[in-house]
């Protein structure tokens, strides 16, 4: 893990969301994989997360185009191969996306066994590219954003996910991030809210999160 300074970027943060994509593509392939056929209502549900899931990788995946891979291309000379690469590995996600919201839609239209196990391929097949691109990303490139960007540079990436993150969904974003992180983790990201937003998470946050996650994975 990173150690964190006042002068550097935590880009333990980049690893805890992924941490969220990385399980989140799991879930959505084996939770669709087990749907019986004909069962609309639960198809309707999987979808909806589905499309908030691929909402939320489209997003990620725009703010490092417009903030971070331009500043690494600029800064890193003997990188740019590297970062010319994670754009390419972007442009094929974005691909697999598309694929699965085509197989996605046709499913929720006829929840039959053809179009499910479809769209549990082309959900397969972007876990595969994404897990390779995530791979890389963690081992060589946010090693070159911790030497080369500056904090506030950093954090502009956080702000811009987070605008385009709907209030209504805030809690429930911050709940996927705690999921899986450790209590030192844990402690710095709710050390970034203000006290209301801490004691709502506390309060109402952590105990709905939980029961909507319990909903849809233990139906």
């Amino acid at each position: 893990m990173t150690t964190v300074t006042a002068e550097r970027p935590w880009v333990q943060e980049m690893v805890i969301v992924h941490r969220v994509f990385r399980r989140e593509s799991r879930y959505m392939h084996d939770l669709i994989g087990a749907v019986r056929p004909g069962d609309t209502a639960r198809a309707a549900v999987l979808a909806g997360l589905a499309r908030e899931y691929i909402e939320g990788l489209h997003n990620h995946h725009t703010s490092e185009d417009e903030l971070l891979w331009p500043k690494l291309l600029a800064r890193v000379d003997l990188d740019a191969e590297l970062v010319l690469r994670m754009e390419e590995q972007h442009q094929v996600v974005d691909a697999g996306l598309l694929e699965v919201e085509r197989r996605l839609a046709a499913w929720e239209r006829s929840p039959a066994e053809p179009e499910r196990d479809a769209l549990v391929a082309a959900l397969a097949q972007h876990r595969r590219d994404l897990l390779l691109h995530l791979d890389e990303e963690e081992q060589q490139v946010l090693p070159l954003i911790h030497e080369h960007l500056t904090v506030e540079e950093w954090s502009a990436l956080s702000e811009h996910a987070r605008a385009k993150t709907p209030k209504d969904k805030l809690l429930f974003v911050l709940g996927a991030l705690l999921e899986e992180a450790t209590p030192e983790e844990r402690d710095r990201f709710l050390g970034l809210l203000p006290l209301p937003a801490r004691l709502l998470w506390r309060t109402v946050g952590k105990r709905s999160y939980a029961k909507q996650m319990n909903k849809i994975r233990n139906p």
